[in-house]
């Protein structure tokens, strides 16, 4: 039984590409054997196996992220805590943005990843990236005219008294990116929901009503309850060694179908330690 290499076997098949193209089509994921797509060309075949050339295979999702929702327009994902959504001066690469890039850039056809909205470096949870400038424009309207819906799940020190309540508050940024509330700061509006209370710690659940950098950071802090694992804004507690802040719903309308879309991305179960408490969703 004659055994030959899966490009010897390339070579006898398509005598008219070049060694060069064959190797590009293995690398691309396009060769199958009896099926399966094999990318090495010392992989050994056997006369009866089947060899094909088929499409490229599908780029894998960046394992960072969990991608929960891709179309024609947009993908939604899960961004994990510790991953900025977009570079900066220092970070370049480990990215959000750079993530998707390299993933919708290996799809047919080639698209890239047009930013829509941020989450902080520590913050989790879902994301909203266009495919199009057109896209784009749409959705950041939504945003923009605080039609889209954006809620957190968040827990801070301490026992919250009131059941909910709206914090209202004008925010400035200074020279070193600080966020501080002042008198000639932007306006930003933040609705609150006790979901469930611990011996020293709530958890809350947050509707923004404008989108300022660092906002829900800033205005628990000043209520007295900073966000657990927030050392920055005065918090005392880290007991999951991170930020306990989640984006876990979104909504707007699709920029193309006009269909309304909402997503929902739970709190992590990490949070329920933090909180000393169990609650539903």
């Amino acid at each position: 039984m004659r055994v030959a290499s899966l490009l010897a076997r390339l070579r006898e098949a398509f005598p008219g590409s070049s060694v060069r193209r064959l190797k590009e089509w293995l690398a691309a994921g396009r060769i199958r054997v009896n099926g399966a797509v094999v990318r090495d060309g010392r992989t050994p075949t056997r006369p009866e196996d089947a060899v094909t050339l088929g499409p490229p295979a599908a780029p894998a999702f960046p394992s960072p992220l969990r991608l929960v929702h891709e179309d024609e327009a947009l993908l939604v994902i899960d961004k994990p805590p510790g991953l900025l959504t977009i570079a900066t001066e220092r970070q370049r690469d480990r990215t959000v943005q750079h993530l998707l890039r390299d993933y919708l850039a290996a799809g047919r056809p080639p698209r890239r990843p047009f930013v829509v909205h941020r989450l902080d470096r520590d913050t989790s949870g879902l994301l909203v990236f266009a495919k199009s400038p057109a896209a784009k424009r749409h959705l950041q309207a939504q945003f923009a005219h605080r039609t889209a819906e954006r809620v957190y799940t968040a827990v801070v020190e301490g026992r919250v008294p009131d059941e909910g309540g709206t914090l209202a508050s004008r925010l400035v940024q200074d020279r070193g990116l600080r966020v501080r509330s002042a008198p000639a700061g932007r306006p930003a509006v933040t609705h609150y929901r006790v979901v469930a209370r611990g011996r020293e710690a709530t958890v809350l659940e947050l509707v923004l009503g404008t989108g300022r950098r660092h906002q829900l950071r800033v205005q628990l802090a000043e209520l007295g309850h900073p966000i657990v694992g927030d050392a920055h804004h005065g918090a005392t507690r880290d007991p999951i060694h991170r930020l306990c802040l989640h984006a876990s719903a979104l909504g707007f309308v699709h920029p193309e179908t006009r269909a309304p879309l909402r997503f929902r991305s739970p709190a992590p179960e990490a949070f329920r330690r933090a909180a000393g408490v169990h609650w539903e969703g």
